[in-house]
């Protein structure tokens, strides 16, 4: 307990040193409808979207209408076109309600485009705002939309956002026989990638089926550089509801895979984390079932926990690192160790080589040694493929 306090504390006298700032001049590639233009006048266009998807103040898809493009059919991803499902929450396919498109959903089982699917399109404009971790599974639906188009021989265009943990690659890399929805390809937890320059990577490494490449332009962001901390405008799911969730979501979510909480069913979810049985500190939370989150992990009971929510905000946006030290302190909290990892986590991390570390006694300061030279091969790779200075 003493430990974790110290540690909040500590870096918490750094928060400072890195303030997230709003860039004016800052044009996402939606925003650059001449840029594309060519591409979809006079065409036949499926939209792969959800409520991110923003020319200003407008939905993509209502600002491409408004330009008389001819959209055929939206393709939604977990979360849905609006953005109202939750996380693992079936996503149906249907018509949207204020355009009456139809709208085919790429969540569950139906995760890659069918060719009939394809039939009437003729190119596919990809636009959904990512958060650079490689479990949020945005980048997985790209490839897998990616993987069609370049199956039928059809035009796929990104249109490019910020990537808000853009500013960073850390994490282990993902080892071959742990593929899953939640991780495709050979890269780290954090990426540091925006959409446009994975989906680069993604084509030009082979990554997809048969080695195939797609035919496929990125219309990039203007005045944007890695290095800026980009406060997302939009939430990009229901729960991660502000710039601290984004920011810790990729060390948090490590927990997903075990019986701690996360914040699911309260109104900071990915700003806490917790569990009845941890009894540390003053915080407690208690989880109720919510549109967001129905039934969440231990609903309507009290977890004791740690809040984040300042601390992800001012540290985290900054700190260039996962922090693992939470994972290590709460398993040396279980009170049943043998059921702390699931098997999900292995598919989070990647590998079993944190969770074997972790229960070895391995300390959290000490995990990154276990992927420090893997982060540094992955970053010869993803420097072919950068737009944007680092």
């Amino acid at each position: 307990m003493k430990g974790i306090k110290y540690s909040l504390c500590l870096l918490a006298l750094l928060c400072f040193t890195s303030v997230l700032h709003a860039q004016d001049d800052l044009y996402v590639g939606a925003e650059r409808f001449l840029a594309y233009k060519y591409a979809v006048e006079g065409k036949r266009v499926a939209v792969v979207s959800n409520q991110t998807s923003r020319v200003g103040k407008q939905h993509l898809v209502d600002f491409l209408l408004g330009e008389k493009v001819n959209i055929v059919k939206v393709f939604a991803p977990e979360h849905g076109f609006r953005g109202e499902a939750a996380a693992g929450e079936k996503v149906q396919s249907g018509k949207d309600a204020k355009t009456g498109l139809p709208i085919v959903s790429l969540y569950g089982s139906n995760k890659k485009p069918t060719p009939e699917q394809l039939t009437n399109v003729e190119v596919v404009l990809f636009d959904i705002q990512d958060v650079g971790a490689r479990f949020y599974t945005y980048i997985s639906t790209m490839t897998y939309v990616m993987e069609a188009c370049a199956e039928k021989g059809i035009p796929f265009l990104v249109l490019d956002r910020p990537n808000p943990n853009g500013f960073y690659v850390d994490g282990p890399v993902l080892q071959k026989g742990f593929e899953s929805f939640v991780g495709l390809h050979p890269v780290p937890v954090v990426h540091g990638m925006t959409i446009g320059e994975y989906a680069l990577m993604v084509s030009n490494e082979g990554w997809l089926t048969k080695g195939k490449k797609a035919d496929l332009t990125v219309i990039k962001c203007l005045n944007y550089t890695h290095k800026d901390k980009y406060v997302l405008p939009i939430a990009p799911s229901p729960n991660l509801p502000n710039a601290a969730a984004v920011a810790l979501y990729p060390s948090l979510c490590f927990f997903e895979g075990t019986p701690v909480s996360v914040g699911r069913g309260t109104d900071f979810p990915f700003q806490t984390f917790g569990a009845p049985w941890f009894f540390i500190g003053s915080f407690v939370f208690t989880p109720r079932s919510m549109p967001s989150s129905p039934h969440p992990p231990y609903e309507n009971q009290d977890c004791f926990g740690i809040n984040l929510r300042n601390f992800g905000e001012y540290f985290m946006s900054g700190s260039g690192e996962l922090y693992w030290f939470w994972l290590v302190e709460a398993y040396k909290l279980s009170p049943d160790k043998e059921k702390f990892f699931t098997p999900f986590f292995d598919k989070l991390t990647g590998t079993d080589k944190i969770r074997k570390a972790i229960i070895g006694g391995m300390e959290g300061n000490e995990i990154p040694s276990l992927y420090k030279k893997e982060v540094e091969e992955f970053k010869k790779i993803r420097d072919k493929y950068l737009i944007y200075p680092d």
